[in-house]
């Protein structure tokens, strides 16, 4: 995908990221695979990692602040509610020419529609995690956790 994505693009990219399987020792991973990459480049990012209504993995990274959290928890909140990536939502309301907080009247201290926040889809069962980054821009937030969901699919 390219540095600017497209709403197709992100749908396409969603279908394309069904997992077989998500549990707790692969959420654990996958966020420890994005700590691991972060680490690695000194990204300044916070991570988390939900399955279900569960957090299991979460991490501040040297640079990364306590604001980074706030920002993953309202990331979140879209993906759980609209079952896309924060930013497709971001992207949709762009398109529409409206805030998210305008066009559904969702409260912007609960949620915001910027990228980073992906949802964990399993094959034959739907929505089961999140996981979400802050720090960087925000589709590059997006395309570090799409990153590590590919290369943990490919571990499979």
């Amino acid at each position: 995908m390219s540095s600017a994505p497209t709403t197709e693009d992100l749908l396409a990219e969603e279908a394309d990221l069904v997992l077989d399987r998500f549990d707790y020792a692969t959420a654990w991973n996958l966020g420890a695979h994005i700590r691991g990459i972060a680490a690695e480049r000194r990204l300044p990012i916070a991570v988390e990692v939900f399955h279900g209504t569960a957090p299991v993995f979460f991490a501040l990274l040297p640079g990364a602040t306590p604001d980074n959290s706030e920002w993953i928890r309202r990331k979140r909140a879209v993906v759980l509610r609209f079952h896309h990536s924060s930013l497709y939502m971001r992207l949709l309301c762009e398109s529409k020419g409206v805030g998210l907080s305008e066009r559904y009247g969702l409260p912007g201290t609960e949620f915001v529609a910027s990228g980073g926040a992906v949802p964990i889809f399993v094959r034959d069962v739907g929505l089961v995690g999140v996981a979400t980054v802050s720090g960087l821009p925000d589709v590059e937030d997006h395309q570090l956790v799409v990153t590590a969901i590919r290369d943990l699919r490919c571990s499979f």
